[in-house]
């Protein structure tokens, strides 16, 4: 066994529990600021809009991507209900849901780490495989992950906007 390989099968760990550590302050109380989910509820949904048109060609892939929207949204739907919402006079501020949204930011990430290593694997082996765009990017491990991120994501953005427009104004403090 390379030395390499052999560092690397132990850096994954450590490196899984840093994207952990990190990915787990995100999901604490914070405030709602609105700029963000206007920002949220129209790149997300975008994004998505743009990886289904790029995989028009390929049905399967596509279905892939929408299967995962499809879960991600309802994923996102199910832990609005169970974010903490609350205002505090003019701020408003929520504590989201954090097991599904750390769930799928890590099962992103270990997409993104599996990629890196079948380019790693492929460099050291006798003969390299030419790895393609479509046999990365158009994979149903690539796609289903990043599908339910980024409609759990969206679906979280409009709803937390949808929050936002409900509450009462409050008079202006002179």
């Amino acid at each position: 066994m390379l030395t390499t390989t052999l560092a690397l099968l132990i850096l994954i760990p450590l490196l899984i529990w840093r994207i952990y550590s990190r990915v787990k302050r995100i999901f604490v109380r914070q405030e709602s600021l609105l700029w963000r989910h206007v920002l949220g509820a129209t790149l997300l949904p975008l994004l998505l809009v743009g990886a289904a048109v790029s995989l028009l060609p390929d049905t399967f892939a596509l279905a892939c991507l929408g299967a995962g929207a499809l879960g991600g949204a309802w994923l996102g739907v199910f832990a609005l209900k169970k974010t903490r919402l609350e205002n505090l006079g003019r701020r408003f501020f929520f504590k989201p849901y954090d097991r599904f949204g750390i769930v799928l930011c890590l099962l992103f990430a270990a997409r993104v780490l599996h990629i890196g290593v079948e380019i790693y694997i492929n460099r050291q082996s006798d003969v390299p495989q030419p790895l393609s765009q479509e046999m990365v990017l158009h994979h149903p491990l690539s796609l289903v992950p990043f599908g339910l991120l980024i409609a759990y994501l969206a679906a979280f953005s409009i709803g937390m906007l949808r929050w936002r427009r409900a509450q009462p104004t409050l008079p202006e403090v002179q």
